[in-house]
């Protein structure tokens, strides 16, 4: 890949993206080309910064977006485990209900469900109050970012809940589609942040016991 190739107008450090692919081409050796980790690397880049703030983070973002894209498109293909069930969460902006619903069913399964989230529109970041009734449980959140909405992740899940945009994802056949109406944890108080919180992890709790165990 060239440059800018495919991404008019946008401008990135190509040597560390280039290096990030590079390291994430062994990774996924015997499982894509290079060309297409590579790809998938730039791709994620792009699709961070139109969003990001800091553009600092924003190749350590593209790794880490282009790493769970990879590993969700290579569990789909049956290249990688699919050891546990996997469960998608999809809210417009990926900085709310989404990231806390995704980080709730993660600590309570404990290693027996893995779940992601995502945005069909997202923004710059996780709102703050949602951080912060999340840390109350001890759950850090600083690491989180909001991400768009990529065909692999819907492909890899099991379960695909939406939150407000019924419509974002992709039907596929197999998968289990829900959709939870409930408010975002934008900038409200953190007493209302609290309160979607708890009626999330309700929720969860009660999916978790639905979900089956993987042979």
């Amino acid at each position: 890949m060239d440059g800018d190739k495919g991404l008019p107008g946008l401008s990135h450090p190509d040597h560390i993206l280039r290096t990030i692919a590079a390291e994430l081409a062994e990774k996924f050796a015997g499982t894509f080309s290079a060309d297409m980790v590579e790809r998938y690397v730039f791709e994620s880049y792009a699709a961070l910064a139109r969003t990001a703030r800091v553009s600092a983070m924003l190749p350590a973002l593209a790794q880490k977006f282009a790493t769970d894209r990879l590993t969700a498109l290579a569990q789909s293909e049956g290249a990688l485990p699919h050891a546990v069930p996997e469960v998608l969460f999809v809210c417009v902006e990926n900085a709310g209900r989404s990231q806390m619903a995704a980080a709730l069913l993660n600590r309570r399964a404990e290693g027996r469900v893995h779940a992601r989230s995502a945005g069909a529109s997202p923004i710059e970041r996780v709102y703050p109050r949602a951080a912060e009734a999340m840390a109350e449980l001890g759950v850090d959140m600083a690491d989180a970012y909001p991400k768009p909405l990529t065909d692999d992740v819907v492909r890899a899940a099991d379960v695909v809940i939406t939150m407000s945009c019924p419509d974002a994802c992709p039907v596929y056949a197999g998968k289990r589609y829900e959709d939870w109406e409930l408010d975002d944890a934008s900038e409200d108080t953190i007493e209302e942040a609290r309160r979607i919180r708890n009626e999330l992890d309700a929720r969860v709790d009660k999916l978790l016991g639905q979900l089956p165990a993987m042979p």
